[in-house]
């Protein structure tokens, strides 16, 4: 081949050389950081302001965050006239706003978790009237920071004192709950505003419990339904303020424990038959239909006295052998009784009179 005709193949070659070493364009590091938290709220709980927000689990390309390393939480105060400060991101940080928490993915304090939530009680410098803006700030193992959270603005507010008096009564798979108003705010001043209420209820005494009504409500008192009988649960309430858009809720009052009892006992037995025989006396009966329905209990009594227990049996047996019964005349009736914690005794069946030989 001549140097002319080597000449264009070897271009070509350099072209296929170069078109297979090209790198592809680097990814931004924005896209790569942690989305931004979106469901940041806040309210006045007792005496702190809480914060509560879900970590996120993609960046911000939609893509799987496997690597979130910590949060952090600023915040910046003001006398709560005009718009907030707006929260821009700048070198790592939110321009204008004070840091005011680190937390670290695996190990949250000072945060909580409380199931998939994050929840950070801010007590450092509040003062009654003041409005506090907050936002939160996700970054990943590598240092890339995502966008700051929607900022979320809480008036400092004085909340309530605990609800007083908190009665709770067991029924028939219900607990019946009545309290009273607390007199003071936490700042001690009278309530001006009416007040609202939540219930709590906890499955064991040092349980975190959970909030049962679904808004706040204005009676003071509640029924719980649908429980489950000889089971305790343990109740508590909270006053709920709303002042100024903030929702101030009060610290719970002390937690009360009820107990749901069945309270319905079964049907009587029917159809009681009495044979007797020298010194004894064999009774039969219909079975009460309830599936609850534990023993029979067998009562006598000697002529026209008053009726004794002599025996019982337990479900589903429904007949009775008295013995060592002397001569004379005797009646009989049988009730039956529920496997509650207290057991429910029916009414009595039938009455029977016999003679023994």
């Amino acid at each position: 081949m001549t140097r002319r005709g080597l000449a264009p193949c070897l271009g070509l070659a350099l072209l296929a050389l170069a078109a297979c070493g090209k790198k592809a364009q680097p990814v931004a590091p924005e896209v790569r950081a942690p989305q931004r938290v979106a469901d940041l709220t806040g309210a006045v709980h007792d005496s702190v302001i809480e914060l509560a927000w879900t970590p996120p689990v993609s960046r911000v390309d939609s893509t799987r965050l496997r690597d979130l390393a910590l949060m952090r939480v600023f915040r910046v105060e003001d006398g709560g006239s005009g718009e907030p400060k707006a929260a821009m991101l700048v070198d790592g940080r939110i321009a204008g706003y004070a840091e005011m928490a680190t937390i670290h993915a695996d190990e949250p304090a000072p945060a909580v978790a409380r199931g998939s939530r994050l929840v950070f009680a801010d007590r450092q410098g509040l003062t009654f009237g003041r409005r506090y803006t907050y936002a939160v700030i996700a970054g990943d193992s590598r240092g890339r920071i995502g966008p700051p959270s929607a900022r979320v603005s809480v008036t400092y507010v004085p909340a309530a004192e605990p609800p007083v008096d908190l009665v709770a009564e067991g029924g028939e798979r219900e607990a019946r709950l009545t309290w009273q108003a607390p007199a003071r705010l936490i700042d001690g001043s009278a309530p001006t505003d009416p007040l609202a209420y939540e219930v709590l209820r906890a499955p064991s005494v040092d349980a975190e419990p959970t909030t049962l009504t679904r808004a706040p409500i204005a009676e003071r008192a509640f029924v719980d339904r649908a429980l489950e009988n000889d089971r305790t649960y343990y109740y508590a309430v909270r006053a709920v303020r709303v002042v100024s858009g903030t929702t101030a809720y009060s610290a719970p009052s002390p937690r009360v424990a009820v107990t749901p009892r069945d309270m319905t006992p079964p049907s009587p037995p029917a159809n009681l038959v009495a044979i007797p025989s020298e010194r004894t006396v064999r009774l039969t009966w219909s079975p009460s239909p309830e599936s609850d329905v534990a023993a029979y209990v067998v009562y006598r009594a000697a002529g026209g006295g008053a009726f004794e227990r002599v025996g019982s049996t337990r479900a589903p047996t429904a007949t009775f052998v008295d013995r060592d019964v002397a001569r004379g005349t005797y009646r009989y009736v049988v009730t039956a009784q529920d496997s509650a914690a207290r057991p429910n005794e029916s009414g009595r069946s039938n009455e029977v009179r016999v003679s023994v030989p």
